[in-house]
């Protein structure tokens, strides 16, 4: 039964490359077109949405969102969640019309087709350098100031403990909604790591639960409350992700 599962999650794991990949091509000529110009982005962003929901249902997944908030058109917010698969990704795009730029690792960009596109419309970054995380802050800095949202899994990636149920937050998602005055808004994504995990002999369709939590303002906040701010962040994933209530 063993050997089974893992052929299943191998063939599965196929699968969804090959979706991505169909799912770039199909779109790709409006996706090119929407970078051509930096101002379209929100028109990328809608495209973006699109293809996100042709590989969730591609691979069999379905979301199943549970509100207790609903976002307002023309606010910027601090979209943070838990990271556990390449699926978040697309998770993110799903659950939000509010457009928001990525803060990514670099590596991503290497990926064919879907690494141009994620090099043209995201904020990339070396967590490794120190010059590279300076760099995205700026950058993050400038989209902000634009009207648009950032997107930041605040763990810095996917733990290499994959037991792990929610790492320790990095500070820059909180030092930039708190300089920016913009408020923070978690989410909690339940099942993506049983779905496709960074696990090479696991995985399948299924249900993809996402929880979109009430906002934490900012507003009269000084930087020196980052930790708690971050802090509290982290306690409203976790308590989610310990207690479902989705």
């Amino acid at each position: 039964m063993k050997l089974l599962k893992q052929i299943f999650a191998t063939f599965y794991r196929i699968w969804f490359y090959l979706i991505i990949a169909l799912a770039t091509i199909l779109l790709f000529p409006f996706l090119v077109i929407s970078i051509l110009k930096y101002s379209w982005y929100p028109f990328f962003f809608k495209v973006a949405r699109t293809w996100s929901a042709l590989i969730i249902y591609g691979i069999g997944c379905y979301p199943i969102i549970k509100r207790d908030i609903h976002y307002e058109k023309g606010q910027s917010y601090m979209f943070v969640a838990n990271h556990t698969s390449m699926t978040d990704i697309m998770l993110m795009f799903y659950v939000t019309k509010n457009p928001f730029v990525f803060v990514g690792k670099k590596e991503l960009a290497k990926i064919p087709l879907f690494g141009y596109i994620y090099k043209r419309t995201c904020i990339l970054v070396d967590r490794g350098n120190n010059k590279s995380r300076v760099e995205a802050f700026r950058r993050a800095e400038m989209r902000l100031n634009e009207g648009l949202s950032i997107c930041i899994f605040p763990e810095g990636g996917v733990p290499e403990d994959l037991s792990l149920l929610l790492d320790e937050f990095k500070d820059g998602a909180f030092r930039l909604s708190i300089e920016h005055q913009i408020p923070i808004a978690p989410m909690t994504f339940h099942d993506n790591k049983k779905r496709f995990p960074y696990s090479f002999f696991k995985g399948g369709p299924g249900k993809m639960r996402i929880k979109v939590h009430k906002l934490i303002p900012t507003a009269t906040l000084s930087l020196d409350k980052r930790k708690e701010l971050k802090k509290e962040t982290r306690e409203v994933i976790l308590g989610e992700l310990q207690n479902p209530t989705v």
